[in-house]
């Protein structure tokens, strides 16, 4: 029977992720008033709310990408929305679709984890702006789940992702019944308050109440199972609202999300903890709780387990790079209370033309106001025809973001102090958004006009132990039984029994596979 070493064989504990998509703080446990989410209020009881948490981008890819790495996605080319691009978009930018190549070393955590003996699954979006390698998931799709894995003693890492509250379903399900009444909702000031707005906003609160249902859903299944009490459970959102000026923005509104985290045996129940977390701390967490080393190539620091360093974050940090077709570059510096937003590109409005949102009602309705001169100063405030080069938000004392202080002497020093904290993030990680999107793609490809092709695997065999290596550096290695369908990843060597037949694959993330080795035919 074919084995493969695991290393760290420390008793590693079940952890699952319950994300949602384009949500800020619309949980009864988090203060807001407008909806009815019992499952998550009920998790926050039971577990801890995290209060100042940010996303590394106001838009999903590129916070996947730092999600599922723990590096920020300007450091590794992954900073542009989107990368997989359809014809539309290849035609505006004059790009191909392509995913990301990591870098030699870079091994994003889903593979971390099977290395070291856990179950993986994926339900079921993954957007991570590249291509898995074979061995990236023991299962993604719709069906993945804990309760596939054959042993049910193997610890297991398990997310499911809702659909439910993303920006686009505001208007796909626009003729589903309401379970919030628009007269109801807030209104922030920066958007006008009329009936197609209020609509929209009332789909979006009906849309939160369906995902905390479906939440509760999966809290049933680990109950039944007998995991509830004994798994770490996480609950967040991958960046802001999915409404008009709030995704996509750089603003906290964009960027801050609510996390909940359920201990064991419920340790830390009903707290709540106030300090500042980054989407690029996400990964290490993972790895700490799960008694795993961090990687070196981690940017961002654990922020729970053993691993958890003395002196905790003092700054988050995010980028805003291309739009679908609308090219931009802004960055962000934030304390949690003081945000700092450097435009490099001030001659262009804070307004995109973004052709995907247009498709929300109230996005057109906005639209028409603004060329009838109907929007007030705060509702025009968007679509101004330039930026300063510098912005500055006591986000305590203005919420919405409406004064800028980068000119005001009494703020001199935050400005410095958050100036400085963006020239040493740019120093010490890279950023290759200031490299043209044609330029990089051709540095990642070797200066080829397509993604190169990972070599063949090489094999040796020597009483029974057979070990693969792949010319191409950062090639990931995944084998199978001849007549599988999932792939293994291959940890060093594999102790084979006579005739025995196996497939394997190499590929480096960004480049198209090798062809499959038969081994043993």
């Amino acid at each position: 029977m074919l084995s493969f070493q695991l290393f760290a064989q420390t008793k590693k504990p079940n952890i699952i992720w319950l994300t949602t998509e384009d949500m800020s703080y619309h949980i009864g446990a988090f203060g807001c008033t407008e909806v009815k989410t019992p499952n998550l209020d009920r998790l926050a009881t039971e577990g801890t709310k995290f209060m100042n948490v940010f996303s590394t981008a106001g838009v999903c890819a590129p916070s996947r990408a730092a999600l599922v790495t723990g590096k920020y996605q300007t450091s590794f080319g992954a900073h542009n929305m989107r990368t997989f691009m359809g014809k539309e978009y290849e035609e505006k930018t004059g790009l191909p679709s392509y995913g990301v190549v990591l870098p030699v070393g870079l091994k994003p955590y889903p593979l971390v984890l099977r290395e070291n003996g856990y179950f993986t699954s994926n339900n079921s979006k993954e957007d991570y702006q590249f291509t898995n390698s074979e061995a990236m998931w023991d299962e993604s799709n719709s069906k993945a789940t804990w309760r596939n894995r054959k042993d049910k003693n193997q610890p297991f890492f398990s997310i499911f992702n809702f659909m439910t509250t993303h920006e686009s379903q505001v208007f796909v399900r626009e003729k589903e019944s309401l379970l919030v009444d628009p007269k109801d909702v807030i209104i922030p000031p920066y958007l006008p308050d009329n009936e197609i707005v209020r609509k929209d906003f009332a789909r979006f609160m009906t849309n939160v109440q369906l995902m905390d249902a479906q939440i509760g859903e999966i809290i049933k299944q680990l109950k039944e199972d007998g995991l509830y009490e004994n798994t770490y459970i996480f609950f967040f959102s991958d960046h802001g609202d999915g409404l008009p000026f709030c995704k996509r923005e750089l603003l906290h509104r964009g960027l801050k999300v609510p996390l909940i985290i359920k201990f064991p045996e419920g340790k830390n129940a009903g707290k709540m903890d106030k300090r500042l977390i980054s989407f690029v701390d996400m990964a290490p967490t993972l790895l700490s709780l799960a008694n795993i080393p961090i990687p070196n190539f981690i940017e961002g620091q654990a922020f729970l387990g053993k691993q958890t360093p003395k002196n905790q974050r003092k700054y988050i940090f995010a980028a805003r790079d291309r739009m679908d077709a609308e090219y931009e570059r802004v960055r962000a510096v934030s304390d949690g209370r003081f945000e700092y937003l450097k435009n490099y590109q001030p001659e262009k409005p804070y307004y995109q033309n973004i052709t995907y949102r247009l498709q929300q009602k109230s996005m057109i309705e906005i639209l028409r106001l603004r060329d009838a001169g109907q929007l007030n100063s705060q509702q025009m405030h968007w679509f101004k025809p330039n930026k300063p080069k510098e912005e500055l938000y006591d986000t305590e004392k203005d919420p919405y973001q409406f004064v800028n202080l980068a000119e005001n002497p009494e703020y001199k020093a935050k400005l410095e102090e958050l100036r400085i904290q963006h020239q040493l993030w740019f120093k010490k990680y890279g950023d290759m958004g200031e490299i043209p999107e044609k330029q990089m793609l051709s540095q990642m490809w070797n200066g080829q006009s397509k993604p190169p092709t990972t070599e063949k695997p090489e094999m040796t065999l020597k009483n029974n132990v057979l070990k693969v290596n792949c010319p191409t550096p950062g090639a990931f290695i995944a084998h199978r039984k001849k007549g599988q369908t999932s792939w293994q990843p291959y940890i060093g060597k594999l102790i084979l029994n006579p005739n025995e037949k196996l497939e394997i694959i190499a590929r480096r993330i960004g480049y198209a596979p090798s062809e499959i080795i038969q081994f043993g035919e």
